[in-house]
């Protein structure tokens, strides 16, 4: 009986002594990773703990997976609010204790994927970012409808489906929709929230300043109300190439012929948006600044100058052509001045901004007037 209650004691010391170990073990710095930096730890869905263990240890962020299976056992017992271990993506400190490497697995705080959807895109181009993106999984599908999706910056963690993805921009858009909606103007003339979305996305492409919205939804929308053609080139261009980039000025044919997007042709809203506009576009278009201005032009300093008579709108495109050709001779001169001393130090030149929407040639004089 005494030797075997010496063996009992023993047996506690050992144990003990092991507990004590472990415990101290959990709490110590981890190896340092070879770079001195941050480690990347993929735990795929579906991983026990036993492969959990394996894969840190082969990251080399612990020593001993039998070790952290051990501790973290342990720590369950003593402690019911330790959690299961999350699936994810994760970034491990160099030199994290295994405490530490648990938390993180335990709270599922998984590293953020981010894609940027800018303003002014067609869906076709945002199915593109999807597709391209090397982080996402998956079909994306066909390019959604036009206008549907939110332009916003979206985060995700690894294994993010490309349908899901884009499913939570059209989810996104809706949302946002529906509570702009509720809260817009009285005697707007849009039949539904689809008629918004298409003007939205004309007033998007139409200008890059914030504060220029409002006022260009109004002449848009004051156009709508009196029957007059929205006459913009935008909408052109997307009937052209689906929205991608011209390479060129619109030819007087294109303008002349009867196509849906030819709005310099055809009455009232184009039959689709013309891309995915922002927030400020869809704002713009339900609460829209009060007036009575029926153009506008670009003033070549990088937005534009309204009118609400057409003689006031030629005055303006006048002097736009005017500035148009001051510039042109400032580029002339500075070329040669460039060919004559062979090299651009010190050379002055004040270059159109090459975002802003061109005016017509001679030819198409007529109708920059009506714009």
């Amino acid at each position: 009986m005494r030797s075997f209650l010496l063996i009992l004691l023993l047996l506690a010391v050992i144990v003990a002594g092991v507990v004590e170990w472990a415990n101290a073990a959990w709490d110590t710095p981890g190896p340092a990773a070879a770079s001195g930096k941050e480690t990347v730890v993929l735990i795929p869905l579906g991983s026990r703990t036993r492969d959990i263990a394996r894969n840190l240890e082969q990251k080399g962020v612990i020593k001993y997976a039998l070790l952290f299976q051990f501790d973290l056992a342990l720590k369950r017992v003593l402690d019911a609010k330790m959690g299961k271990l999350k699936a994810g993506e994760y970034t491990i400190p160099s030199e994290a204790s295994m405490g530490s490497i648990a938390k993180i697995l335990v709270e599922g705080k998984s590293i953020q994927h981010k894609l940027t959807v800018a303003e002014g895109l067609t869906s076709d181009m945002v199915l593109k970012l999807v597709q391209a993106d090397p982080v996402l999984l998956g079909d994306a599908g066909p390019a959604p409808e036009e206008g549907s999706l939110l332009p916003e910056t979206y985060l995700f963690t690894r294994g993010e489906t490309r349908a899901h993805l884009l499913a939570q921009m059209a989810k996104a858009q809706a949302k946002l929709l529906g509570d702009k909606w509720a809260g817009r103007a009285p005697g707007l003339p849009f039949k539904s929230i689809r008629d918004a979305v298409i003007l939205a996305s004309i007033v998007e492409k139409e200008t890059s300043l914030p504060e220029e919205r409002r006022h260009i939804a109004a002449v848009f929308l004051n156009r709508l109300k009196i029957g007059m053609r929205l006459q913009t080139d935008p909408t052109v261009i997307y009937g052209l190439t689906r929205g991608y980039p011209l390479g060129r000025g619109i030819r007087q044919s294109e303008l002349d012929a009867a196509t849906p997007y030819n709005t310099y042709v055809i009455a009232g809203l184009p039959p689709s948006a013309i891309c995915n506009p922002g927030k400020d576009s869809l704002a713009a278009v339900l609460n829209p600044e009060q007036n009575d201005d029926l153009f506008f032009v670009a003033t070549g300093h990088g937005g534009h100058v309204f009118a609400t008579t057409i003689s006031e709108q030629a005055r303006n495109v006048a002097a736009y052509r005017a500035f148009e050709k001051k510039q042109q001779a400032a580029e002339s001169l500075s070329s040669r001045e460039v060919q004559a001393n062979g090299r651009a130090d010190g050379a002055t030149v004040t270059v159109l901004d090459p975002s802003l929407p061109k005016l017509p040639a001679a030819p198409r004089a007529k109708r920059a007037r009506h714009r």
